[in-house]
């Protein structure tokens, strides 16, 4: 499974795709598999530049509660920031929430991790 992620040019937001709109809540993304068409969305997001900022599609997979995402930078992205559990999406709460801060399983970075050296 898939899900499409941006980076709102207003304020920043990390933000995901559903059913036409962006939504500020991993929860309510949209989830692409083998029979739904991911690269359309993620051609008309790209149609956007004033909205977002480099949508791409993220590995998303089944985690005890629900959907995660399988990459950690990605896990990070969906909670909010990381500072303090009182800010941001971490302080708001909810199912999704408590699905992405409890997943496990394979952390890999996406895209970059043959730039970090690994022993």
């Amino acid at each position: 499974m898939k899900a499409l992620t941006a980076n709102r040019l207003i304020d920043g937001e990390v933000v995901f795709w559903a059913r036409g709109h962006w939504v500020e809540r991993f929860g309510e993304a949209q989830l692409f598999d083998a029979d739904a068409p991911a690269g359309e969305a993620e051609a008309h997001a790209k149609n956007q530049p004033t909205v977002v900022i480099d949508p791409y599609l993220i590995d998303v997979a089944e985690a005890p509660g629900g959907v995660a995402p399988v990459a950690y930078r990605e896990r990070l992205r969906a909670l909010g920031p990381t500072n303090t559990p009182q800010h941001g999406k971490q302080a708001e709460g909810g199912a999704d929430i408590d699905v992405i801060a409890h997943a496990s399983g394979v952390a890999r970075s996406g895209g970059r991790h043959n730039l970090i050296k690994r022993k």
